[in-house]
């Protein structure tokens, strides 16, 4: 796989975004070289996102409710 780099910075991640945008046009193949090229961006992408772009878990939280103490 040509050119692979863990993604550091916000130009690694510009780079790896206009790398698998190449990709969105004609989607390659699983099991090919450009198939696992594919998926190592994908996943140095969603690597990246996560650690600098969180996105708060915003489901429901459950309430528990436990009646007032007496005396």
């Amino acid at each position: 796989m040509e050119n692979i780099r863990p993604i550091k910075t916000e130009a690694d991640y510009d780079w790896a975004i206009a790398e698998i945008t190449k990709y969105f046009e004609n989607e390659p193949e699983v099991g090919t070289p450009d198939g696992y090229r594919f998926d190592v961006l994908a996943t140095l992408i969603e690597a990246y996102e996560d650690d600098h772009y969180p996105i708060e878990d915003r489901s429901p939280k459950p309430r528990v409710w436990a009646p007032p103490r007496t005396g």
